[in-house]
């Protein structure tokens, strides 16, 4: 009953329009059951039904050095089946592979060398319904193929759009991204263009993988600032006919120290599939898949409810990138009822962030121990604080002194590294005391000399600045204090409002500890005079 009346009250409230982004996060990726095979399975595509799962491998029982298998299953809650080959009408004694299955499940792209010795061209194969045997292979012909390598097809929801990768002339690096277009589906199509130097680098771009959308390229590259040999990148446009924007390294946990390539991404946008191999490309790399999961705890407090309903609401019809959650993970480029009919989906749920990377609750009742709750970074209460286990915000929390109290932990987020939050609540305090620092480094959220908000996390050198506002949080009341830093954008909030910000080329490295209640070289006067709680640091931009 309550979900019901919630969703009256937000539909009722709500009335406006614009467009956006969104946040998402990959979950851990798992081993794809039942498919994998001593040898290597590669380039997946999975059928808009998500019923049937196309992929390449040189298993036995083939007919060429690579062959299009397939599995199926009955419904998305049954496991995948025996795979079988396609057979001779589509694969040959050459290799067969980088397959594309469109949307309606009647056309079959992929690239194959037949007829062609080392280079591929790429080809289509036909049936007339989902019942019917796939015909035989045609040739994309002259205009989309080249005396080069064409490869690793990925067709448009609306078949309109196909990315392969090539080596033709023309490119920026040895092997880039390149499209070919055409009016209907009747026409031929055009002459392939290069997706130009804002996707494609010096390095390799290869084995793309275009979204139900059509708003996010997933592709691997060995360009610099990966994570291992090979790693899969994502490239964004906000619609259709919009450029796409700079690539981002997907990360941790789907992209490691290995190769990581292949990628698909299932036509409701809920799955990455992708190849993983560990030591080597052709060293026996199987099909894994992560869960592209949508933020829904829009304030990061730990649970859906009517705050981030709220939230919603303020921002709706907006381009708010948080608040834009449906039915893409992604968002569709507007905060709308598809954004809420996700967000109902969660409401009242508990909800674990995995890009929650330390969480002190400060919920302790006696002892030393500073326990984080989202990682490995526990800490110790030194000097003679007092556990209020009914007086925190959030359940219990920490006092401090103001003399000689304050709490240790281990290794900090490195700010080098990319974009990350910090949220705490405080009462009381005073000027010039600090509630968050990072040992011998910077102050990372105190009060300054009028008890307002201020952050020293800055740039090296001569250039350096503090941030500070004009909010004071040193006047006895609850605040919830925060500092973000999106990668050339410092932030400042106090109660879920930006009360400063300013831009800078780079962070200072910080690689030492935390201290909760004092200063980074724990000076007299920088010990924190009153209560703090639930503190919490995010590898991702929020919104507090």
């Amino acid at each position: 009953m309550k979900k019901a009346i919630s969703i009256v009250l937000v539909l009722v409230l709500c009335m406006v329009a614009e467009i956006a982004k969104a946040s998402f996060v990959f979950g851990t990726p798992t081993e794809v059951p039942n498919i994998n095979s001593p040898s290597n399975e590669l380039h997946t595509s999975i059928s808009s039904d998500a019923l049937s799962l196309y992929f390449t491998s040189n298993r036995s029982g083939g007919i060429g050095a690579l062959d299009i298998w397939l599995t199926t299953r009955e419904t998305t809650d049954d496991p995948w089946g025996t795979p079988h080959n396609l057979g001779p009408t589509v694969n040959s004694s050459a290799n067969d592979g980088g397959v594309s299955i469109s949307s309606n499940g009647l056309s079959l792209y992929f690239s194959s060398t037949r007829f062609r010795g080392g280079n591929a061209d790429l080809w289509v194969t036909r049936r007339d319904t989902i019942h019917n045997e796939w015909g035989t292979p045609i040739n994309l012909g002259p205009t989309v193929n080249s005396s080069a390598d064409q490869c690793y097809t990925s067709i448009s929801s609306d078949e309109l759009e196909l990315y392969f990768s090539s080596n033709r002339s023309g490119g920026a690096g040895g092997y880039d991204i390149w499209v070919t277009k055409r009016e209907t589906i009747h026409d031929p199509w055009g002459t392939p263009e290069n997706l130009g130097p804002t996707v494609n680098s010096s390095s390799a771009e290869a084995q793309t993988g275009i979204s139900a959308d059509g708003r996010m390229l997933f592709f691997v590259s060995d360009r610099s600032g990966g994570y291992g040999q090979l790693d899969i990148w994502v490239a964004s446009r906000a619609t259709t006919d919009a450029p796409w924007g700079e690539p981002v390294n997907l990360g941790a946990p789907v992209n490691s120290s290995g190769f990581e390539e292949y990628p698909s991404v299932s036509a409701d946008g809920s799955t990455l599939f992708f190849r993983y191999g560990q030591s080597s490309r052709w060293s026996g790399g199987d099909i894994w898949q992560a869960p592209i999961i949508p933020i829904v705890d829009l304030n990061s407090d730990g649970i859906v409810d009517s705050a981030d309903m709220c939230m919603m609401v303020d921002h709706w019809g907006t381009d708010n990138s948080l608040c834009d959650i449906g039915p893409m993970p992604w968002g569709d480029g507007i905060v709308d009822v598809e954004d809420l009919k996700v967000l109902v989906e969660h409401l009242f749920e508990e909800v674990s962030d995995p890009t929650l990377i330390a969480h002190w609750p400060l919920d302790e009742t006696e002892g030393m121990a500073v326990m984080d709750n989202a990682g490995n970074n526990d800490g110790y209460a030194l000097g003679d604080p007092l556990w209020m286990p009914e007086g925190g915000q959030v359940n219990g929390a920490l006092q401090l002194d103001g003399v000689d109290d304050y709490v240790v932990t281990g290794t900090a987020p490195n700010p080098e590294e990319g974009s990350f939050s910090v949220l705490a609540w405080i009462k009381d305090g005073a000027p010039g005391q600090v509630v968050l620092s990072q040992m011998g480094k910077a102050n990372w959220l105190c009060a300054d000399h009028l008890g307002t908000l201020m952050t020293e996390l800055t740039v090296a050198g001569r250039n350096s600045c503090s941030l500070g506002s004009e909010a004071v949080i040193t006047d006895g009341n609850w605040h919830r204090i925060g500092f973000v830093w999106d990668g050339s954008c410092r932030r400042l909030y106090v109660d879920g409002v930006l009360v400063a910000e300013d831009e800078q080329d780079n962070l200072d490295i910080s690689v030492n500890g935390l201290y909760f209640g004092t200063g980074k070289t724990m000076e007299p006067g920088t010990f924190f005079s009153g209560l703090i709680d639930d503190i919490r640091i995010y590898n991702r931009v929020v919104s507090p």
